[in-house]
């Protein structure tokens, strides 16, 4: 097809990715056009020669309890043109697009519960005839049982030519090709991408090339009031507008030279030297993304097993850090290693630097600017971080429900 969580500083989470799944209430027979109603009737357009069918099979007219995250399916022939409209009972008009099915309408945002709505769909055939078929449903009332999805995003932001689309589930998730289908990601220019799962609680989304500088970006995880089994639904939707992507940098670290190319649109702008994760302790290797941009941020050893008072142990303040891994693997300005920068690995797995040379990076990169760490002694953990780039394409989509 093509198409189109918790950051740490804070939670939230081209093309439009899915078609409709199996969490839209199922069809039903009513309300359609009766199979012996003669073309000419007012019902089918009028027209003998272009017959309009147009008819609701889900929701029901006048179902109860239906969910709010619920999808308008239709029935349609000879419709060369549909419009819905939908209403709250207060006369809001709620705006949605079709999915590439064309008879599938997804409103553009979670309805509200125990809320009536009214729905008028118009088809116009080939000759400009039209046929009209309006209906009814309440929404039901909002469940005790209700789990939520962090989104790496936010509104507004820029970020760099890697960045994933993450989304973290706080439950785990049971049918994961349904809760996909809700996933919607748009670019201008758009793009050919695909969601990843690394776990029942963690899915992935990446175009097949990194973005474009300036491609224009929107998420949106539509799970409000979706209903994810054993009587749990989603809390509420997650979205994130106009997202950015700034321009084109990458850094690529090289163990062998212990140096740290930067590149800015295609030419190097700069490179320094580096001090990597010593033999017992290594830096990974792969490609990765800036997760998460410090100013200053305390490391202790004993986050991943090493008492700070112990030998070897550490609780120490550090500026400019830049996750690499969840593992704990930054980027960051290690003053007391500048005399081994450049001539041997003495960190405990992070990319040493300069304070002036860190400071230069932390203020050129955004997050999802990708780098590339290459020839140390182990490979970075599949998942270990956003390493949505460190497989190829095809392995990449392998990992969606939908394929």
């Amino acid at each position: 097809m093509a198409t189109s969580i918790i950051r740490s500083r804070r939670a939230t989470v081209l093309v439009v990715t899915t078609l409709l799944g199996a969490l839209v209430l199922s069809g039903c027979t009513s309300g359609r056009t009766a199979s012996w109603q003669k073309p000419g009737d007012p019902a089918t357009g009028g027209d003998p020669a272009h017959p309009i069918k147009v008819a609701i099979d889900s929701p029901k007219p006048d179902a109860k309890n239906v969910v709010t995250s619920t999808e308008i399916v239709l029935e349609l022939t000879g419709a060369k043109k549909t419009d819905v409209v939908l209403k709250s009972a207060g006369g809001k008009t709620i705006p949605g697009e079709f999915r590439e099915d064309g008879k599938t309408w997804v409103p553009g945002q979670q309805l509200e519960y125990g809320t009536t709505y009214a729905v008028k769909v118009t088809g116009t055939n080939s000759q400009g005839a039209k046929a009209t078929k309006e209906s009814k449903f309440t929404t039901m009332n909002r469940s005790g049982q209700i789990m939520g999805a962090g989104l790496y995003l936010f509104d507004d932001e820029t970020v760099g030519v890697g960045m994933p689309v993450v989304i973290e589930f706080t439950r785990p998730v049971t049918d994961r090709a349904a809760v996909e289908r809700r996933l919607f990601v748009k670019s201008d220019p758009p793009v050919e991408g695909a969601w990843h799962w690394y776990s029942d609680s963690q899915v992935h989304y990446r175009p097949k090339d990194y973005w474009k500088p300036g491609t224009k970006i929107s998420v949106r995880i539509a799970i409000g009031g979706m209903p994810f089994g054993q009587g749990w639904y989603g809390k509420r939707d997650r979205i994130a507008r106009n997202v950015t992507v700034g321009d084109d940098v990458r850094m690529s670290v090289e163990n062998k030279t212990k140096k740290m190319t930067i590149t800015k649109n295609g030419n190097v702008i700069k490179t320094m030297p580096v001090s990597l994760g010593k033999p017992s302790m290594p830096s990974s290797s792969g490609n990765l993304v800036i997760m998460d941009k410090r100013s200053e941020m305390m490391f202790d050893s004993s986050t991943f097993g090493i008492p700070a008072d112990s030998p070897g142990g550490y609780r120490t303040k550090v500026h400019y850090a830049m996750r690499l891994t969840w593992g704990g693997e930054f980027i960051h300005a290690a003053p007391w290693s500048v005399g081994d920068q450049g001539h041997r690995n003495v960190s405990h797995g992070c990319v040493n630097v300069s304070m002036d040379n860190a400071r230069y990076i932390y203020n050129l990169v955004h997050v999802g600017d990708p780098v590339t760490v290459k020839h140390t002694e182990k490979h970075v953990g599949n998942g270990d971080g956003w390493t949505a780039w460190d497989m190829s394409w095809e392995d990449f989509k392998a990992g969606s429900a939908l394929n």
